[in-house]
């Protein structure tokens, strides 16, 4: 066989595979009658021999029939108009190379594709809220993560007992990749560690001030003027900080408030690096909610350092373009905006 056909039968095997899944999952009883495979050319062409070529297996696979239909005209804008206009239900199936469609049969691929990717996560969600509960997966970022982890599982628990909640911590990059691979549903991240891309939502949350904070028995609170000259005598403790924040401290502070040189203590879990700034002398910088708990029992003070801070945590919720939400993302989501309103 021809290389260039074998190739077209495979990738047409797929897509034809991919949406008999879609439907499946997406229609009780599917299928429920013939299934209509919708060729965009006459009979005889190269789509019209791979239909033609895969109906049987595919009925076999389906338990009902497969009727090829044929239907040309206008480079396959009639065909495509018609599987568009068809009900959603996975008995109409259109046949075709991205290569042989026009932008209305494009539409028909990319909605197809949606399908097959959101099906499981749609028949997920539904099992669970059978019994009245429902699931989320979620990342959240360093900041956000100190802020949102405790009160959620807290919440779930007492509130939402069926919920199944799952939470990732991490680099936001790595978060990103798994929300892409649909290993997340959601991201509470750093706003400033995500570059915009077409296939993000980007929600902003709002801003969280940030600063310096210590021991309340710390040595530089003896000083009556600290700057940067005097903090850096001391361990200086934060997360990994975006170029954009990395570029505001330098403006205000100058080459030596560059994070890659003043911050000696790093990690993603803010909680970690709050106990040991109050287990040494260290100086943590980033939110100060973060810190609240230590700032209100006393044991922590924000320190003022000259000139003051300008910069400010900027959170965002992160989600795929165009992905359905399930009801229990919908809670989270008022969740988050909720909590860090508060």
């Amino acid at each position: 066989m021809d290389p260039r056909k074998r190739f077209s039968l495979k990738r047409a095997t797929t897509l034809i595979a991919g949406l008999g899944l879609a439907g499946s999952l997406l229609a009780q009883g599917f299928p429920s009658k013939p299934v209509t495979l919708l060729v965009p050319y006459p009979a005889g062409g190269i789509s019209d021999v791979i239909a033609r070529t895969v109906n049987n297996a595919l009925a076999k696979q389906l338990g009902q029939p497969v009727i090829v239909e044929n239907l040309g005209g206008a480079s396959g804008a009639i065909a495509a108009t018609k599987a568009l206009n068809a009900p959603a239900d996975g008995h109409l199936i259109f046949q075709g190379s991205p290569n042989e469609l026009t932008p209305l049969g494009r539409e028909v691929v990319v909605r197809a594709r949606r399908i097959v990717l959101e099906a499981s996560e749609l028949r997920r969600s539904a099992e669970r809220l059978q019994g009245g509960g429902g699931s989320i997966r979620v990342g959240l970022g360093s900041g956000p993560g100190a802020l949102l982890t405790t009160p959620l599982l807290c919440h779930a628990a007492e509130q939402h007992p069926d919920l199944r909640v799952s939470i990732t911590r991490g680099p936001t990059e790595l978060q990103l990749l798994q929300l892409r691979a649909r290993q997340l549903d959601a991201l509470v991240v750093d706003a400033r560690r995500v570059v915009p891309a077409p296939d993000l939502q980007i929600d902003p949350l709002g801003d969280q001030p940030a600063g310096f904070v210590c021991r309340a028995d710390h040595p530089l609170l003896q000083l009556r003027r600290v700057g940067l000259e005097q903090l850096l005598r001391y361990p200086v403790a934060s997360t990994p900080l975006s170029d954009e924040v990395a570029r505001l401290l330098v403006e205000q502070y100058g080459p030596a408030a560059d994070p890659q040189l003043m911050v000696s203590l790093q990690g993603e879990e803010v909680d970690s690096l709050i106990a040991a700034v109050e287990r040494s002398q260290a100086v943590y910088l980033g939110i100060l909610a973060a810190a609240r708990d230590g700032l209100a029992a006393g044991r922590l003070v924000e320190l003022k350092l000259q000139p003051a801070l300008r910069s400010q945590a900027r959170f965002a919720y992160i989600t795929l373009q165009g992905r359905t939400e399930a009801p229990a993302m919908s809670w989270f989501r008022r969740f988050v905006h909720e909590t860090l309103r508060d």
